[in-house]
């Protein structure tokens, strides 16, 4: 019990550094990945057809493979085929990838979202739009995308949610998240070693980061509650 009330400020120091990388991996990745994902979304549903496939293919590609092999591909691709170190040296450059693939994995996966949500408001609603005289945009912004809100914000939440657990792949390129924190105890960090207490650990950080999630995404869905779809 002495030797655990030693350790546990060093490795609670450690996991919180490790948090802050998790989280700033999330962070980046929401607010690239849901822009691009609306856009990916309008391209699906183009009607000039060449980008409407290279869209489609685009996401049949990356929801079809492992985000661990993009992780791999994205990094070490450019190094290996062209000689060219892309994302440079260091931690920086690992996030840097690391926040990349995320993106372009996460965009794909909610452009699917936003293309339900949008098709599944009437088209009626649009009509009645239009007979008011309402522009495209406004159609879009004061009619669709609010109802569409609404109906995605359930798979969309489990999305996000699936994003906490999804950012300890990044350790797969080194990038020192907090599950890699955890692990590091158990091969020697911070003269702790052969401590696998650490890495189990690490569970308490994700269930109370989703949990934080799941409500506000619960208080979010009450207040959507006067769109009755």
């Amino acid at each position: 019990m002495s030797q655990f009330a030693e350790q546990f400020p060093i490795v609670f120091n450690a996991l919180n550094v490790g948090f802050l990388q998790t989280f700033r991996l999330f962070i980046f990745t929401l607010v690239g990945s849901i822009p691009l994902g609306l856009l990916m979304s309008f391209g699906s549903m183009s009607k000039f057809k060449p980008l409407r496939v290279l869209i489609k293919v685009l996401v049949w590609i990356v929801r079809g493979s492992p985000l661990m092999i993009q992780l791999l591909i994205i990094f070490y691709f450019p190094g290996l085929v062209f000689g060219v170190q892309l994302w440079g040296g260091g931690e920086s450059g690992r996030f840097l990838a690391a926040c990349v693939a995320f993106i372009i994995n996460y965009a794909c996966y909610f452009s699917e979202i936003f293309r339900g949500g949008i098709v599944s408001v009437p088209k009626g609603q649009q009509e009645a739009g239009i007979v008011l005289g309402m522009s495209k945009s406004q159609i879009f912004f004061k009619v669709t995308l609010l109802q569409m809100i609404k109906r995605i914000i359930p798979p969309l939440s489990n999305e996000i949610i699936t994003l906490v657990k999804d950012t300890s792949l990044s350790r797969i390129i080194a990038l020192q998240e907090i599950i890699w924190a955890g692990q590091s105890f158990m091969k020697g960090s911070h003269g702790i070693s052969g401590v696998i207490w650490p890495l189990f650990f690490t569970a308490v950080y994700y269930l109370a980061f989703n949990g934080v999630l799941t409500v506000l995404f619960s208080k979010l869905e009450k207040k959507l509650d006067y769109f009755k779809v």
